[in-house]
């Protein structure tokens, strides 16, 4: 199991939950091969969010990506794990166990992906998996 118990991950965490605060996404890295802690966080997009992945790290994000239409916005939320091409090979074993600690901490969560190369961030691929997980699609979005 990893180390997720620096208080501003929960911070982050409630950030994004909460519609009042306009925090959309947080990246955990490792501080140290069992303990992770944010690196980065913004209100940004998929792009804005994954830009801030390293070739060389295994990192988590979890983003808040709203969809619907005019009439029915919903928020939903992504766990995105990351496993750099060029991270050690111990860091990417670790990465499923450790991902169960992270959800320990990030509890909402609507889809989840994992990706080791950057293609496969694709946002309007990413955006397209988060619809069709949403259910109800009344304006005709292409999935």
């Amino acid at each position: 199991m990893a180390n997720v118990s620096d208080p501003a991950i929960q911070d982050a965490y409630n950030n994004i939950q909460s519609d009042s605060n306009p925090q959309t996404y947080v990246i955990l890295g490792y501080s140290n091969p069992t303990t992770l802690s944010v690196t980065a966080q913004g209100e940004g997009d998929l792009n804005e969010a994954t830009s801030n992945f390293a070739d060389d790290q295994c990192q988590f994000a979890y983003i808040r990506v709203t969809t619907g239409d005019e009439e029915s916005k919903r928020a939903k939320f992504v766990l995105l794990s990351w496993i750099g091409e060029n991270a050690k090979v111990m860091q990417k074993a670790k990465m499923s166990v450790h991902k169960a600690s992270v959800k320990s901490v990030f509890r909402n969560i609507s889809v989840e992906f994992q990706a080791s190369e950057r293609d496969e961030l694709n946002p309007e691929k990413l955006i397209a998996h988060v619809r069709k997980a949403g259910g109800a699609n009344y304006n005709g979005q292409s999935a």
